[in-house]
């Protein structure tokens, strides 16, 4: 995955708390450092995001994105 944006944490997903439209997701990326984000439901389902799996948290502007490989 290659990408313009410069701002990446890479860590482990600790916690997904699914809705029905919007799921909030916790990741440790060390340090005793967590960052959360609140993605629609169907991403976290098409990418296959669980408690355990690597992802990495991409910041630009005021959002925050989570990629997978």
């Amino acid at each position: 995955m290659e990408l313009t944006a410069r701002n990446m944490l890479t860590g482990t997903v600790v916690s997904v708390t699914r809705g029905p439209v919007t799921t909030l997701v916790r990741v440790d990326v060390g340090g005793g450092q967590h960052v959360s984000a609140t993605v629609t439901t169907e991403s976290v389902d098409e990418l296959g995001i669980t408690e355990g799996k690597r992802v990495t948290a991409i910041f630009k502007a005021s959002a925050v994105i989570l990629g997978v490989e």
